[in-house]
């Protein structure tokens, strides 16, 4: 599979914000969303096997600790690359790691091993990718996995929304997740005013329309500068 990095640093979305994690990017993306902060994963890369990936996870996180560690397979796209995914999921699991997936559900997931979270990235009206969620990965979800949607506008959140209440989410994911876009170009100050949609409005508008989801914010790029990459 084509590989853009390997590293551990801290989980900086989801509800494992803030756990110790390994990452493993994967390289391709078929997608162009106007805030990605990733576009480096478009292209380059290197190959690794399976077992080359896996001896890599396990050299950085250890198993063998009291709690299962914890490992993301991002990108990019992993799903581009299913046929190689897939088993690298299957072993990570079999080795006794909590193992998400970071993905924008524009892929088929019904291949996915049940074991594995899905973090779903659902692309609102403004990302510059908008309709391109497979609605029959619906059809697919798992109670332990999260729908996140990054949201730009107060046209993103009203889709958002209606999304969420359309569909039921709430009752029948783990987690529903809103998280203000950060500017692609942010480096320096490491504070919400490189969000394109202020958190404080956002929690605003949740909070007066009764949305049962969680407002997560990019914990990692509070830590460190937001243009640093690889952690």
């Amino acid at each position: 599979m084509q590989i853009t990095e390997i590293y551990k640093s801290i989980q900086g979305e989801s509800t494992h914000a803030g756990l110790p994690c390994v990452f493993v990017r994967l390289t391709g993306c078929n997608l162009r969303c106007v805030w990605c902060d990733s576009e480096y994963t478009f292209t380059g890369g290197h190959k690794m096997t399976v077992e080359e990936v896996a001896t890599e996870v396990e050299r950085l996180s250890p198993t063998g600790g009291p709690h299962p560690s914890l490992v993301e397979i991002t990108g990019g796209e992993p799903m581009l690359q299913e046929r190689e995914v897939v088993p690298l999921m299957q072993r990570m699991l079999q080795t006794n790691y909590t193992v998400l997936l970071e993905t924008s559900g524009e892929r088929p997931l019904e291949k996915v091993p049940d074991g594995v979270i899905k973090i779903i990235d659902v692309k609102c009206p403004d990302s510059g990718a908008p309709d391109t969620f497979r609605i029959e990965n619906l059809d697919a979800l798992q109670p332990h996995d999260e729908i996140k949607f990054v949201l730009s506008t107060r046209n993103d959140y009203e889709f958002a929304r209606d999304f969420a209440f359309k569909h039921n989410l709430s009752n029948r994911v783990n987690a529903v997740l809103f998280s203000p876009a950060f500017r692609k170009d942010a480096s320096g100050r490491r504070d919400a005013a490189h969000c394109l949609l202020n958190p404080q409005e956002l929690a605003e508008w949740m909070l007066a329309d009764n949305v049962h989801a969680r407002l997560g914010l990019q914990l990692h790029k509070f830590i460190w500068d937001p243009a640093v990459k690889g952690v």
